[in-house]
C-alpha cells in the first residue's frame, strides 16, 4: 500500500509519477499507449500551448469532452501551466455549457470535435458563447473541419516545450485552486466547488489507498472525467500510484469486457448499473474476466446480491462501496477485507482525514476534514449555507453510523436522485417544465429503475385546454436538458399535493407511485 505522503501540487506529482514510472504505460487507448514519460512531455507540450496563448496562472480553463487520452493531456497541461481546471459534463446542452463557461469566466474552452452525433462547439457558440483566448477541439470521431479561430489537437504536437510552462509548473502551490467541478442545488443553480491541490491529492491518495492501487494495475475507467469519481479518483489516483489508465467513452458491456479481457483489466469502478448490465450481457460467459481484483461503487442503493455476483461471475476478488459528493469526494469507504452485508448495507467509514457525524434533530450526514471544499465560487452565501462556523459540511443526505463507524444513508433532505449514476435535481427539470407552454405545475420525482438505479417520473397539472400528451413533455425536457435528467415518466395530475404553506408533498405522490405499483405486480 502506498505511503499517505508525496507531492502535495499535481504537476508535482505528474513530474514525480514520471521519474518512478518512466516507461511504465501510463495512458492507453486503442493504438495509443502513452509512457509516464511520454506523458509529461505531451502535458508539457500542453502547457506551453496554453502559455502561448496568454492563458495566466489562475486563470480558469473548460475542458467538455469524453474520456480520451487528450482529456487528460489537456486537463494535466492546465494544470502544469497554473490554470484552474473546468470540467463541464458532456451531456449538456449549448446553454448549460455556457452557463459554466461564464460564471467560471474561462480563458480558454477544450472541446470534444463531433461526437455522438452533435457537434459540442456548435452548440455552445449558438446558445451565445463570446471570444476567448483560445478553442481547442479534441478529434473524437475523426478530425473536425478547421474553423477560424479553433486550434486543433495538432497544434498541442506541434507545440515546443517552453521554459515559462516549466516555471509555472515549478511555482504551483498546494493551496492554489486546482479545480472548480460544478455541481447543481435543489433550487437547480448549478454551484462550483473549489478544491486546492492539496485537497484533490488527498481524495485520490486516501482513494488509492483504500483501493490498495499498484503499478501492476490497469484501471479502466468508465466514470466520466468531468466528474470527481473519474478525475480525481481516476486520473489522479493513477498518477500517485503509477498504475495504467484505459479511459472509455461511453459505457456498452461487450466493449467493456472485450478491453478487460485483451487488456487484463484490474480495477472497474463504476455506478451499481454497470456491473448489472455486465452480468445481464447475454456475452458475459465468451470472455475472461479473471484479471479483474478491485470494483469501487456507489451513487445508490447496492443489493447484497449484486456483490456476490460480482466476486462470483465478474471475478473480482474486492467489492467496495463509498460515499462522497463534489464537497468532499471521498468522505467514506469501504475495506477489502470488509463482508458482502457490511459493502451492501453500508458506505464504508471515514476516509481521507475526515470526520463523519449525524445531526441529532434530523439525522443529517455532516463531515469535516481537510479536505473538503474551499467553498463555491463567487457565492459566499451558499458556501455559508453549506459549512457552518464550526466547519461542518451539510451534506442534505441523512444517515446513520453503526457502533463500527460505519455509515448508512437512510434518506435525502434534498430531493435529489441518481440516475445512471448522475445527480438530478427535481428542481432543475421542474423549472425547464415550467417553461412549456400548457404546464400550470409540475413535480418531479425520482423512481427506481432496473438498469438506471433511479429515473424521473414528472406529475404534470396541464392548463384547461392545453392538449398536452406525455411525449410532449419528454421531447421538450429531451431539448433543453441533459438526457439523464430527462423524466422517463409522465403522469397527468388535475392538482399536486400540497402542505399548507403551499409546498409539493412529494413523499405523497412516491407513496402513490409505490402503491400502484404494488397493485400493478
Amino acid at each position: 500500500m502506498m505511503a499517505r505522503s508525496g507531492p502535495v501540487t499535481i504537476p508535482a506529482a505528474l513530474v514525480d509519477a514520471a521519474s518512478r514510472f518512466a516507461d511504465r504505460e501510463a495512458v492507453v487507448e486503442g493504438p495509443v499507449r502513452l509512457t509516464y514519460g511520454e506523458l509529461l512531455r505531451q502535458v508539457r507540450q500542453c502547457a506551453s500551448l496554453f502559455v502561448d496563448n496568454g492563458i495566466r496562472s489562475g486563470d480558469r480553463v473548460a475542458i467538455c469532452s469524453p474520456n480520451t487520452h487528450h482529456w487528460v493531456v489537456a486537463a494535466l497541461g492546465v494544470l502544469y501551466c497554473g490554470a484552474t481546471l473546468v470540467p463541464v459534463n458532456t451531456r449538456f446542452t449549448g446553454p448549460e455549457m455556457l452557463d459554466i463557461v461564464e460564471r467560471s469566466d474561462a480563458a480558454a474552452l477544450v472541446i470534444a470535435g463531433p461526437f455522438l452525433g452533435t457537434d459540442r462547439l456548435a452548440d455552445i457558440r449558438a446558445a451565445g458563447l463570446g471570444p476567448l483566448r483560445l478553442i481547442l477541439r479534441v478529434p473524437v470521431e475523426g478530425t473536425p473541419a478547421p474553423q477560424a479561430g479553433v486550434a486543433d489537437w495538432s497544434a498541442v504536437e506541434n507545440t515546443p516545450v517552453s521554459p515559462a510552462a516549466d516555471a509555472r509548473a515549478e511555482a504551483v502551490g498546494p493551496d492554489d485552486v486546482s479545480d472548480i467541478l460544478f455541481t447543481s442545488g435543489t433550487t437547480g443553480r448549478s454551484k462550483g466547488a473549489m478544491s486546492a491541490h492539496r485537497q484533490s491529492l488527498g481524495v485520490a491518495r486516501a482513494w488509492a489507498d483504500r483501493g490498495q492501487l499498484t503499478p501492476a494495475d490497469r484501471y479502466l475507467v468508465i466514470n466520466p472525467f468531468f466528474h470527481s469519481f473519474g478525475y480525481k479518483a481516476g486520473i489522479l489516483a493513477a498518477l500517485l500510484s503509477g498504475c495504467t489508465l484505459l479511459p472509455q467513452r461511453t459505457f456498452d458491456a461487450d466493449t467493456t469486457m472485450r478491453v478487460v479481457t485483451a487488456e487484463r483489466i484490474t480495477v472497474l469502478p463504476g455506478a451499481p448499473t454497470i456491473y448489472q448490465t455486465m452480468l445481464d450481457s447475454p456475452a458475459l460467459r465468451e470472455h475472461d474476466l479473471s484479471s479483474l481484483r478491485l470494483a469501487v461503487t456507489g451513487a445508490a442503493t447496492v443489493a447484497v446480491a449484486l456483490v456476490e455476483r460480482m466476486r462470483a461471475e465478474l471475478s473480482f476478488d474486492t467489492v467496495l462501496t463509498a460515499y462522497g459528493l463534489t464537497e468532499a469526494v471521498v468522505a467514506t469507504m469501504c475495506r477489502p477485507d470488509d463482508d458482502a452485508e457490511t459493502i451492501a448495507r453500508t458506505c464504508g467509514r471515514a476516509a481521507s482525514g475526515f470526520e463523519v457525524r449525524t445531526a441529532e434533530d434530523s439525522g443529517e450526514i455532516l463531515l469535516r476534514g481537510p479536505n473538503m471544499m474551499l467553498g463555491y465560487l463567487d457565492d459566499p452565501e451558499a458556501t455559508a449555507e453549506a459549512i457552518d462556523t464550526e466547519g461542518w459540511l451539510h451534506t442534505g443526505d441523512v444517515g446513520k453510523l453503526d457502533e463500527r463507524g460505519y455509515l448508512s444513508i437512510t434518506d435525502r433532505i434534498k430531493d435529489m436522485y441518481i440516475c445512471g449514476g448522475f445527480n438530478v435535481y427535481p428542481a432543475e427539470v421542474e423549472q425547464a417544465l415550467a417553461r412549456l407552454d400548457g404546464v400550470a405545475d409540475s413535480a418531479v420525482i425520482g423512481v427506481p429503475d432496473v438498469r438506471m438505479g433511479e429515473v424521473g417520473k414528472a406529475f404534470v397539472v396541464p392548463r384547461t385546454g392545453a392538449g398536452l400528451s406525455a411525449s410532449d413533455i419528454i421531447e421538450h425536457c429531451r431539448a433543453t436538458l441533459a438526457n439523464y435528467k430527462v423524466p422517463r415518466h409522465v403522469e397527468f395530475r388535475d392538482l399536486l399535493p400540497r402542505n399548507p404553506s403551499g409546498k409539493v408533498l412529494k413523499r405523497v405522490l412516491r407513496d402513490g407511485w409505490l402503491r400502484d405499483e404494488e397493485e400493478q405486480a
